[in-house]
């Protein structure tokens, strides 16, 4: 081995210990959190919809992650949060920020430590391949928010490489059709943009964005391990201005309207335009 190959490794050694620090604190943690969520659950709502909240922030102190959050969440309980998807640290910036139980497709309640975490989220699994069964998910989600739970859905169904918004799918968009039984009205929709614009305090480039977008076939772990390995990330979250599905006129000049706005944004910010409001 060389001189420079071993220099290389006693630079690298600081970083996969603080990595193998990381990992193990997250596992450590929700452990600990576990009982008390699950107390929630089970005899206090108030209490299992407020610490998550306090859980995500304490991971993304954990891995060194700078949300800069711009626009107002809303404080409605009958919203439906509408996001762009990158990757899996999304659940834990939006996660940190606002009241939500967020929708998921069925296979993440099978993935070992990660569904057991999502079940803890209160998660809402669906299956999208099955047409048929796509109203009975729109009333779950539906009867969900009526009972007082604000959703997060990702309508492109699947993660992106962090450089553009994928197409929107329109179906679950149908959760905003409906009046309510407990108010009389249609939950409003809230478009909201996460962007990931730094990596460990330098800009993130295109070629590095793959350091942070976990998207096709890519294994969760290995860029788990390869994320942490790289520092904490810059995220910038936008909370766009409500909607309603009447003003709009369909689910899918919903799914259109909120489209554009995430794209749009998204793309400013990528090329360092924020927007300030």
């Amino acid at each position: 081995m060389s001189d420079k190959s071993i220099t290389r490794k006693l630079m690298d050694l600081p970083r996969v210990l603080k990595a193998t620090g990381q990992l193990s604190l997250i596992g450590i943690s929700a452990t600990l959190v576990a009982p008390f969520q699950l107390f929630g659950i089970a005899f206090h709502p108030p209490l299992a919809k407020r610490l998550p909240i306090h859980y995500h922030r304490f991971l993304l102190w954990l891995i060194g992650a700078k949300v800069r959050v711009s626009g107002t969440p809303a404080t409605r309980d009958d919203v439906l949060f509408i996001s762009n998807h990158t990757t899996y640290i999304d659940i834990l910036v939006l996660g940190s920020l606002i009241e939500v139980c967020f929708v998921a497709k069925h296979e993440v309640e099978t993935w070992p430590f990660f569904g057991w975490l999502a079940k803890l989220q209160r998660t809402v699994f669906i299956d999208r391949s099955k047409r048929s069964e796509a109203h009975a998910q729109s009333r779950h989600l539906s009867d969900r928010i009526d009972n007082g739970d604000r959703l997060v859905i990702f309508p492109e169904g699947t993660s992106s490489d962090g450089n553009r918004v994928l197409p929107f799918k329109s179906a679950l968009f149908s959760v905003a059709e409906a009046p309510l039984a407990s108010s009389g009205t249609a939950p409003i929709i809230q478009p909201v943009s996460v962007v990931y614009t730094g990596l460990a305090g330098l800009p993130l480039g295109r070629r590095q964005r793959h350091l942070i977008a976990w998207y096709g076939d890519m294994e969760l772990m290995p860029h788990l391990w390869s994320f942490l390995l790289s520092g904490g990330p810059d995220v910038d979250v936008h909370f766009h201005d409500t909607v309603s599905l009447a003003e709009l006129g369909s689910r899918k000049a919903a799914s259109a309207h909120c489209h554009a706005t995430i794209s749009t944004h998204v793309a400013k910010a990528l090329n360092g335009h924020r927007e300030v409001t």
